[in-house]
């Protein structure tokens, strides 16, 4: 396995550039403020190999869906993010010669990710045939002002002498890699030299979803100052020049302030006004003070998420990795948006919000943020109904049923396999609204909003079953599990066994709905009979024999073997086999049955999670990102701690060892809560239901101890686990009652229980 980055708690460090690395390099220091992110791309820009991305939030455009033939139902676009405006560029002139590192030759490389204020730095010399000059570059999003991006470039001459340009670039021509569109994306609409500012709109689309405007604006800093350069216009584009002459021992410090305003918050005829209004504020402060306020911001973050490893630098490394990385993503502050997969790391997937937010993300932001934020993430889905009762409507259907992509509630995903049926997202979603009112002990959002997102994927449950008349039982036919590997297939476990809680959870929540829910839902006496019928009847394929839920009703005629009996050299069997061969196939891309066991695990016994876990982790080759941080929490909870760990590298350490090989294309930013799932929910132990919040923690081989933090029910509780045990400490909050193990504490404000097995 080759690691570009070398291991260190706090930061992504290579003193080595490597020409063939430099998508991994450009995905791995993504940055990004929950507002706008781009990849690592370098600001004098690259001829080489590269992924050049720069990424607004929540601006996308509706790209045509192409099939073979036409289906009734079908979603009539794909949603994608598209690449924006790049702000970052400042292309480099020595001595009147391009600076390029696809071709230049230079020593001393260094580029940095400081993961505790989310600050990438870059430097080098430039070996020249006249001069040598060391640059250094620095850049962040802030996350005070979220509108605005800070550069800093600093040159010095090293020897011989140096005439250098610097030119301050805004780029509106820029396009998507995988675009099904000849053209770009965007229209400039202005190009205004004494501003220094683009403005530019997407182009006009014939499906009647928003067209977006964007304002970008820069203004260049020497030694604090404001300075103004030559400034071209073109198309798009605006262009401000600044020259120096260094001779040697000389340095030059140039920064680069922008600010990037669009239609989502700022009407067009008002963006000019904004933007000044914002470049204002930003330049009260030095870049230095820009920064310590920026860090100082993530310091609090820290404080309430980080988890603590001893003994393994490269876990810790992992962990904080992705941590850093899901909050640069979103952060709660703004509930028109969600988390996309990839999300400001690259164009897979389009940018859109997946189940897995609700399935992988929301039980650790419970844990590590306020409340609020996964507040936002419910809001999210409320505020989409109107789309999810259209796709169900598109579908021929009752009630409500949530995209597997979107950007606006409307189902835009472009396979059918996926768009029509893989519907146990309906499940999962809602499935939140379960975790957030248990969790917190807030009920006010499933009394009320949240009853209008149950009822309307309960109705929906209840018109997509059939009634068997031979097997007296409810059945969901033509479905495709979690496990993507398999496609209308009938009565996946997963999918039938949501569906049943769905219904079940929503009867139990009906009668406690607000007034005002009651009267606008509607729910008759019939529905309710109906939906706990289904309940009472519903078909779910089990094996008694093996003690095994059945993936789906023909899975175990299939030829049963483990995935080692695969060759190594056809791994990832989504890179070399055909899709036909993998249908055909056991192999199970990710948790199917045991996604089913981990989200409701309280009603499983031991025996049947141990006999599941043996029949089917050893034919899932992982090959979802979200797939190992499911099996590493059961594993644990099984006592199976050395796979649990491995299962944890492979989550902690995805993207930074790019395990899957396909971390070029973007970061797997939806997974990443699973390396923190791992640790707390399985190493940890941690499970929380009705009767409160327990731990059954273990130590892993090569780790001396491990601690973190968690908010529970308006409580910081801290717990660290070392070769003496558990100590738990109640660090803010009324007392609680917690067990561990078998042991049930009571901790008040301040105090500390040390626990032994």
């Amino acid at each position: 396995m080759k690691r570009i980055f070398e291991i260190d708690p706090w930061k992504l460090t290579s003193h080595t550039f490597s020409k063939e690395d430099k998508r991994l390099q450009e995905s791995m220091t993504s940055l990004g403020n929950e507002y706008m992110g781009l990849r690592g791309n370098f600001e004098e820009g690259y001829s080489g190999d590269s992924l050049k991305g720069t990424y607004y939030a929540g601006v996308w455009f509706p790209d045509k869906t192409k099939v073979g033939w036409w289906k009734n139902g079908y979603p009539d676009y794909f949603g994608k993010t598209i690449n924006a405006p790049s702000f970052i560029d400042l292309p480099i002139l020595i001595n009147g010669h391009r600076l390029d590192l696809a071709t230049d030759q230079v020593s001393d490389f260094e580029l940095s990710l400081d993961m505790h204020q989310g600050l990438l730095t870059r430097s080098f010399i430039y070996e020249g045939p006249d001069c040598r000059v060391k640059f250094e570059f620095e850049r962040f999003l802030s996350v005070v002002i979220k509108e605005a991006a800070l550069i800093k470039v600093k040159a010095t001459v090293l020897s011989g002498e140096a005439d250098l340009q610097v030119t301050s670039r805004l780029n509106g021509n820029v396009f998507n890699e995988d675009s099904n569109y000849e053209e770009g994306f965007w229209d400039a609409l202005d190009e205004d030299e004494s501003s220094r500012s683009i403005q530019l709109k997407t182009k006009p689309n014939n499906f009647g979803t928003p067209q977006f405007t964007v304002l970008l604006k820069e203004s260049v800093r020497e030694d604090g100052q404001v300075i103004s350069g030559k400034v071209a216009t073109k198309s798009g584009l605006v262009d401000e020049t600044f020259k120096k002459h260094l001779a040697t021992g000389e340095s030059w410090e140039l920064e680069k302030d922008v600010i990037v305003v669009n239609s989502r918050d700022v009407a067009d005829s008002d963006q000019a006004e904004k933007a000044d209004e914002l470049m204002a504020k930003l330049q009260e402060k030095s870049y230095a003070d820009n920064l310590a306020d920026h860090e100082a911001v993530w310091a609090k973050r820290w404080e309430k998420c980080d988890v603590t490893i001893e003994g393994d630098a490269a876990a810790q490394q992992g962990i904080r990795f992705n941590i850093l990385q899901l909050f640069m993503t979103y952060y709660g502050q703004d509930p028109r948006l969600n988390i996309g997969p990839k999300g400001f790391t690259g164009e897979k997937y389009g940018g859109a919000t997946y189940w897995d937010t609700e399935a992988f993300i929301v039980p650790m932001y419970l844990a590590v943020a306020p409340k609020e934020v996964t507040r936002s993430l419910l809001e999210y889905r409320h505020e989409q109904l109107p789309g999810a009762y259209h796709n169900a409507r598109m579908q021929g259907l009752k009630g409500a049923l949530f995209p597997m992509v979107t950007f606006n509630g409307i189902e835009c995903h472009n396979e059918w396999e996926i768009t029509f049926e893989e519907i146990h997202r309906n499940a999962d979603i809602p499935f939140a609204i379960y975790q957030y009112t248990h969790y917190t002990g807030d009920d006010s959002y499933v009394k009320d909003e949240g009853m209008d997102v149950l009822v309307g994927t309960a109705r929906f449950w209840a018109d997509r079953v059939h009634f068997s008349k031979r097997k007296g039982q409810y059945m969901i036919h033509g479905v495709t599990g979690p496990n993507e590997y398999e496609n209308n297939v009938n009565n996946n476990w997963f999918t039938n066994t949501m569906a049943r809680w769905l219904l079940s959870y929503t009867l139990e929540r009906w009668p406690l709905a607000t007034e005002a829910a009651k009267k606008r839902l509607n729910v008759t006496d019939e529905e309710l009979a109906k939906w706990q019928d289904i309940v009472d009847k519903m078909y779910l394929p089990e094996d008694k024999e093996l003690g095994i839920f059945v993936q789906h009703d023909t899975f175990l005629d299939k030829d049963i073997r483990s995935k080692d009996t695969i060759p190594a050299d056809q791994l990832p069997l989504n890179q070399h086999w055909s899709w036909d061969k993998i249908l055909r196939s056991p192999f199970i891309k990710q948790a199917d049955v045991l996604q089913g066991i981990y989200f409701l695990n309280d009603r499983y016994t031991k025996e049947q999670k141990e006999k599941n876990f043996d029949f089917y982790e050893p034919m899932t080759v992982h090959e979802s990102s979200l797939s190992p941080s499911i099996h590493s929490i059961l594993a644990a909870e099984l006592g199976k701690q050395d796979k649990a760990v491995e299962l944890y590298e492979r989550t902690a350490r995805l993207d930074l060892d790019n395990y899957n090989n396909d971390t070029v294309d973007g970061l797997h930013i939806t997974s990443m809560s699973g390396s923190w799932l791992s640790i707390v929910q399985g190493f940890a132990g941690m499970r929380y239901n009705e009767k409160g919040v327990s731990f059954a923690p273990f130590l892993p081989k090569k780790w001396t101890g491990y601690s973190f933090k968690i908010n529970y029910q308006g409580r910081i509780l801290a717990v660290a686990v070392d070769k003496d045990g558990a100590k738990l400490t109640l660090v803010s909050g009324n007392d609680l009652t917690v067990k561990v193990w078998d042991q049930e504490v009571t901790l008040k404000e301040g105090q500390t229980q040390c626990l032994k097995d």
